[in-house]
């Protein structure tokens, strides 16, 4: 006769079809990092715009050469105010929004209208660009300041900082100064792409899974000089109770997927035997109030497709009790947020 956990198969298969779909999600998930990151490098390539000059700006450093007159070749710093100052030609030379070939061709003009040199050959090399950073921070492999010596998109951005990583949520945040004419325009929402500039600064959102896979290049914005740009992190949703195999704190990944309360189950390893599924609620910060608002599930009426399956937020506390623990979160909701704090976090 057959021992008494051999005798039931169809208590263990839901285990092991549990067990397999935390893998296979597992897996998913790295995967589509990977995949992820390798679509950024391959659409910024296929995005590079024309090559173009960008304009000198204060801090750069410039090599200025003059054909056959070598005591006036040297290297200029532009000062804070965006000018130059240049041997036997009076006064500061404005140079800040100039080309290197416009500043050129003024350099070869000021040195033939004071006498210096009948026919100048100028060149001007950008040896140095320091007045067009980009900050790029948050949940990308690489944080750091960017030049921009040329028109760059987001997308090549993102691939220059090797891409984001697995704690990434689903937007980018690009914020930017802009003159006072353009402020107090209203906020809209064109092509998923929302931009809010009224203040002195514009902060445009761009979802991630627009960027990628909408093939709208308006998603693809061009990047300037002075931008920071953001990949907020996911938050993290808790699991509790003793109704659920693996409690513990798990990424709420959320590339243009939201995590329901079935996939939380589901990354937890499942309900115990025990578990009052029906019974379950999730603990809400609510701003307004500076409460917890207690939202009830019924995970056994969501897995018979008898009730929604609701989305999570950050920092939300799925507690799944079993008896004994619906009497402890009765009493009071702290004792779980505690635990919370103190859990594990998954990815």
């Amino acid at each position: 006769m057959a021992s008494g956990w051999l005798a039931k198969p169809a208590i263990l298969m839901p285990i092991f079809l549990l067990l397999g779909l935390q893998v296979a999600y597992a897996q998913e998930k790295l995967q589509t990092q990977q995949q992820t990151n390798e679509k950024i490098q391959e659409l910024a390539a296929l995005a590079r715009p024309q090559a173009l000059e960008t304009p000198i700006g204060s801090g750069d450093l410039l090599h200025i050469d003059v054909f056959d007159v070598p005591e006036l070749s040297r290297d200029v710093r532009v000062s804070d105010a965006g000018d130059i100052t240049y041997p036997l030609i009076p006064g500061k030379i404005v140079t800040a929004g100039l080309t290197s070939y416009q500043l050129e061709q003024k350099l070869a003009q000021l040195l033939i209208e004071n006498g210096l040199v009948s026919h100048p050959q100028v060149s001007v090399f950008v040896k140095e660009q320091n007045s067009q950073p980009v900050t790029l921070v948050g949940a990308v492999q690489k944080p750091m300041v960017y030049q921009v010596i040329r028109p760059t998109t987001l997308l090549e951005l993102l691939a220059e900082a090797g891409g984001i990583t697995d704690l990434a949520g689903s937007d980018v945040i690009v914020t930017r100064q802009h003159s006072p004419g353009d402020k107090n325009v209203v906020k809209d929402d064109v092509n998923g792409v929302a931009r809010d500039t009224s203040s002195d600064t514009q902060t445009i959102t761009i979802r991630l899974q627009d960027l990628l896979e909408s093939g709208n290049p308006a998603y693809d914005i061009f990047i300037y000089g002075g931008d920071t740009v953001s990949v907020p992190r996911a938050g993290i949703v808790y699991v509790m109770g003793a109704g659920i195999a693996q409690p513990g704190g798990y990424i709420l990944q959320s590339h243009g997927e939201q995590i329901t309360v079935l996939k939380a189950v589901a990354l937890a390893h499942g309900l115990t035997g025990y578990a009052k599924g029906d019974q379950a609620v999730i603990m809400r910060n609510n701003t307004a109030t500076g409460q917890k608002d207690m939202i009830p599930v019924h995970i056994k009426q969501i897995q018979n497709r008898k009730a929604d399956d609701l989305g999570m937020q950050s920092n939300d506390i799925l507690y799944i009790p079993d008896s004994l623990g619906l009497k402890v979160l009765v009493k009071g909701s702290e004792a779980a947020l505690t635990a919370g704090a103190a859990v594990a976090v998954y990815r």
